[in-house]
């Protein structure tokens, strides 16, 4: 549970006693927490361990502060003591980054107990609790924490879920697929290119062989099913080559990033099938044009 300290509006932080004008700091926002709301946000120590319900159970005057508000000239200038009003509070770690309410690192953390001693509990505004949850449970557990905790009345509690993911998913990839349509049909045009360059450059350079094959009896047919293979080989071998980069990237993007990868299947079937089509497609042309060499113009080139 936590929420914002209720301080007077002549209460400051401060790195010295009060009376020191000079070790007067601005004034970043105080916030009372329980030990579990750490436990819960996990921020990265760099300093001490922060505090455990041994501080929340004997009011202790200690404190937990992000490494934003430590570097900030003056905060800490008294180590390892910063003033709050006219109370000294130990500073018992520092962390330099956090994986929920990343707003925590510009506060300064203390104990909830300690906060409503010194200045009551909260009224301008309610107190929070941070819920930790397995993946795909927030949804469930926000419809049932207001009833689970107060069964009595479950009104008086309001529980916000994160955003859905599945829709989250959905508006993303509803924005981007435009873009990826667009990136994959550039780099089929390139593909495509490339396949039927490589044809033409084979058959430029194997005239000779074209027209030795020719004068032994060899059909415009048989040329043309020399070549076309050869393109359509090229052209699943280039989609089979880019799905398994695509699909190592993404495998390596989610492992590096804690993300449950997701591969449709009928995708990665499709894309050596196109590359297949692609390559028989742009094979064409240059089977036909390797057919239609004369057998005497070969010979003689």
């Amino acid at each position: 549970m936590y929420c914002k300290a209720r301080l007077a509006s002549d209460e400051s932080v401060r790195s010295s006693p009060v009376g020191d004008s000079t070790g007067a700091v601005s004034r970043p926002p105080v916030i009372a927490a329980s030990s579990g709301v750490l436990a819960v946000a996990r921020p990265h120590f760099i300093q001490g361990r922060g505090y455990d319900p041994f501080h929340d159970a004997h009011h202790q005057s200690v404190a937990v502060i992000g490494s934003w508000t430590a570097a900030r000239p003056g905060t800490l200038r008294t180590q390892p003591a910063l003033f709050i009003g006219n109370t000294a509070f130990t500073v018992v770690d520092i962390f330099d980054h956090i994986k929920r309410m990343p707003d925590l690192l510009l506060s300064i953390i203390i104990p909830r107990t300690t906060a409503e001693g010194i200045w009551g509990p909260p009224q301008d505004e309610r107190a929070k609790m941070l819920v930790s949850t397995q993946l795909g449970a927030a949804s469930q557990v926000a419809q049932e924490a207001a009833l689970a905790l107060r069964p009595d009345h479950p009104e008086y509690l309001g529980a916000l879920p994160p955003p859905n993911p599945k829709a989250r998913r959905n508006a993303v990839s509803s924005d981007l697929g435009p873009l990826f349509l667009l990136m994959s049909i550039v780099c089929l045009v390139i593909e495509a290119v490339g396949i039927a360059n490589t044809p033409l450059v084979a058959v430029m350079e194997r005239v000779g062989e074209i027209g030795l094959r020719r004068a032994l009896g060899a059909r415009a047919l048989h040329i043309t099913w020399q070549f076309l293979p050869e393109s359509a080989a090229l052209g699943l071998v280039g989609g089979t080559a880019g799905t398994s980069l695509g699909t190592a990237v993404v495998v390596g993007v989610s492992f590096h990033n804690e993300w449950t990868p997701v591969l449709d299947v009928a995708t990665l079937a499709a894309a050596p099938a196109l590359g297949l089509a692609t390559g028989l497609l742009v094979g064409l042309y240059s089977s036909w044009r390797a057919s239609r060499i004369q057998p005497v113009e070969a010979l003689r080139n």
